[in-house]
């Protein structure tokens, strides 16, 4: 597919547009203002008509803040509520079901009833905190999304197909993607596999309880078994590297250890003392446990299976894997369809004792991303994060629609995107003469300069798509974040004359005359400077970001070759360090700080998503990141608010005054969900602390008896056994 295929209201080739655009001296303060004003054409036609802009940018080399952005109308405001006012634990005198499965299932002897399928005391929802309070049993949740599962091995890395399945598949020992809604200063991660924790008087221990009487979806006890083996097995075992990239052990702080007390308590040993940032690193995707009755058989220390057998030993053909989550695959068919069913032995329930999810049926249609937003829109699915700007324009002209079946509320300005330089000049990747030269390149401060100099980041942002949604990123924290501060960070407006001046700076000149700059003699053989950007083929954003960035290198007379790869196979070429650059979409460390720190620097061997450890487990570290470092370190401890603010302040100087990544564009994502969903969480973002799919608490929401659909595809049907074909109905 081409990279604007599909979408007609793009202005063409992004190379293309940004070759033919004018060079114009700016100035700093008036860059990304906008001259219109939205008059009484309200906020779509203020949006979907585009705004004229003067985009001014300071001369030469001068660092200066990042302009303002320009205020976008159609943001949705967060309705804030106490931590302690969303859910707890604790028994209730009666539990409910649908009464299907009662008939089908418990009056048959099939499964027990539901009061013994549930733990001596189930999480409850609260009611006041659910928007369209208790809900009722029924209908189907549908996703479109362009990933493809690899198996339902998470713990041994392979993806799902991304788009919420492992979401809604997993559950972790804690939960922070509902503190969207939670004010700052109460802000502290949800309880969730660990229904409560415990700190020594000397901060050095954390005991942590479980969820007691909870059951895998097979109805095999959970307990700390599960926990100690996703540890032991997978997050420390050197040839296990569990999905999302950042469940390495020190990411849990080095030298940190965990033990199993009893069937209920594990106990953590940390060399710091409180250092309650760890709890956000607790939450998704970093611990979430498999079921170990089903996955120690097949690990190689346990059986005589290689590491790639024990990864590829429940392949997406293996129906009915037992989770913790609120439903269970049961069918799929290749590039077509995954089905989830409700998990009969769900944990959670709400306040009058029925037990979660109220919807009975998840579906994952196998397309593209783009396609998502498409059918959302259209009604033909009901959920999608509208984060490819491509598709904005007409999104918002539907939902705008009378008639429309999906709303759409957009967020803040958190998703982003950062060209990442690979920083490790230490065997990371095993890179040949070429790829080692760029990396010491990549460790030059005026090589850095002159990149980041070179990217007229508003033709970048206007081509993706007009008016006021695109703001200037240098990189660093996103701007929607609530430890963002714009005088902290350092912008290096775009100037390509200058950025040539820092090109040869850094010992760069084209020696042969062909408009790309040579490697200075005896190093790479003299020959162009050549890059190689990895991305992720599956978005078209990515791919026309990458378009860009081509462009404009070209101009500052660098060649930049594309590698572009489907996201596992990405992935995978991203965490063996096989890359010169890349472009990655903003992960949540940039977009709320307090969820997964520790990868906002190289604070160990495998945090860091640009600078990891070679073969010897050793980082070589640039002076700029030692101070990242100890940042990093003392925010992760501090329980002083107004300090840690201060400290990230400290970060973002330091971070973008060196030019640690190389921001390209921010921009707000949008919710899109079907109308006939009750229990929407006001203002939702699509990405904070985790994706949408997890911020709405989809456990919880449902569907009125006379707005629900027949979509269902195995009506009253419950999740078979383990490696059996679909689900049963009796």
């Amino acid at each position: 597919m081409g990279f604007r295929e599909g979408n007609p209201w793009a202005a063409g080739p992004l190379s293309r547009r940004l070759r033919n655009r004018s060079r114009v001296p700016r100035a700093p303060e008036q860059e990304g203002e906008t001259m219109m004003k939205f008059r009484k054409l309200g906020i779509l036609a203020g949006l979907t008509l585009g705004v004229s802009v003067l985009a001014l940018n300071a001369y030469a080399s001068e660092a200066t803040v990042p302009p303002a952005p320009a205020d976008f109308p159609a943001e949705g405001k967060i309705k804030y509520v106490a931590r302690d006012s969303i859910l707890e634990f604790k028994a209730l005198p009666e539990y409910h079901e649908p009464d299907w499965v009662t008939k089908n299932f418990v009056a048959t002897g099939k499964l027990p009833a539901v009061k013994d399928r549930l733990p001596k005391e189930p999480m409850v929802f609260k009611t006041g905190n659910m928007p369209d309070g208790i809900g009722v049993y029924g209908d189907t949740m549908r996703h479109v999304i362009g990933g493809r599962p690899e198996g339902w091995n998470y713990g041994a890395g392979q993806t799902q197909g991304w788009g919420g399945i492992d979401i809604g598949l997993s559950e972790c020992l804690t939960r922070t993607a509902p503190l969207f809604q939670v004010e700052a200063k109460d802000t502290e991660p949800l309880p969730n596999l660990a229904k409560s924790w415990d700190w020594s008087e000397d901060g050095h221990k954390l005991t942590m309880h479980l969820v007691e009487g909870a059951k895998w979806s097979d109805g095999a006890p959970f307990n700390a078994d599960d926990i100690m083996f996703y540890w032991d097995d997978e997050v420390i075992d050197p040839n296990v590297s569990p999905l999302g990239g950042g469940a390495s052990p020190e990411a849990f702080g080095v030298g940190t250890t965990l033990k199993k007390i009893d069937d209920y308590t594990v106990e953590w040993t940390f060399k710091e003392a409180f250092p309650k940032q760890y709890l956000y690193t607790m939450s998704y995707p970093n611990f979430c446990p498999g079921p170990s009755h089903i996955l120690k058989p097949q690990h190689p220390k346990y059986s005589k299976n290689t590491y790639d057998q024990f990864k590829n030993a429940f392949p997406p053909e293996f129906m009915n894997m037992p989770v913790m989550g609120a439903w269970v695959p049961v069918e799929y068919r290749s590039d077509d369809i995954i089905v989830m069913r409700r998990n009969p032995y769900y944990w959670k329930v709400d306040e009058k004792g029925n037990q979660l999810p109220y919807l009975n049926e998840l579906h994952y249609k196998l397309s593209t991303w783009a396609d998502r937003d498409v059918q959302a829109v259209a009604g033909s699915a009901d959920i999608s994060n509208l984060e490819q700007p491509e598709n904005f324009v007409a999104s918002l002209k539907r939902a705008a629609e009378k008639t429309a079946p999906a709303r759409l509320a957009f967020g803040p300005r958190l998703i982003g995107y950062n060209l990442r330089m690979n920083f490790s000049a230490n065997g990371w990747g095993n890179p040949d003469e070429r790829g080692q030269a760029i990396r010491e390149l990549n460790r030059n401060e005026d090589f850095r300069k002159a990149v980041t100099m070179a990217l007229d980041r508003k033709a970048i942002g206007d081509s993706l798509v007009k008016g006021p949604f695109t703001a200037i990123y240098p990189g660093g924290l996103s701007s929607g974040t609530s430890f963002y501060d714009r005088n902290s960070t350092v912008y290096y407006p775009f100037d390509l004359k200058g950025a040539k001046a820092e090109l040869a700076k850094a010992g760069l000149k084209d020696t042969d005359g062909n408009g790309i700059v040579n490697f200075p003699a005896g190093t790479a053989g003299g020959k162009d400077v050549e890059i190689v950007m990895l991305i992720n083929n599956q978005y078209t954003t990515d791919k026309s970001l990458a378009e860009g960035v081509v462009a404009q290198m070209e101009k500052l007379g660098l060649k930049i070759v594309i590698n572009a790869l489907d996201g596992p196979k990405r992935d995978d070429a991203h965490y063996a360090g096989r890359f010169d650059w890349l472009i990655q979409r903003n992960t949540t460390e940039l977009s709320s700080v307090v969820q997964n720190t520790e990868q906002l620097a190289p604070i160990g061997p495998r945090t860091s998503w640009h600078h990891r450890a070679g073969k010897d487990d050793q980082l070589d570290l640039m002076p700029f990141e030692k101070e990242l470092n100890d940042i990093v370190a003392k925010f992760t401890t501090s329980p002083d608010n107004d300090a840690r603010v201060a400290l990230m302040k400290q970060y973002q100087k330091i971070s973008t005054e060196h030019v640690n990544t190389v921001g390209l564009t921010e921009y707000p994502g949008a919710l899109i969900i079907n109308k006939r969903f009750s229990n929407v969480p006001q203002g939702t973002p699509i990405f904070m602390f985790n994706w949408a799919e997890d911020s709405v608490i989809r456990e919880r929401l449902w569907v009125a008896a006379d707005k629900q659909g027949k979509y269902e595809l195995f009506p009253e049907q419950l999740p078979g056994k383990p490696g059996d074909k679909g689900p049963v109905n009796n």
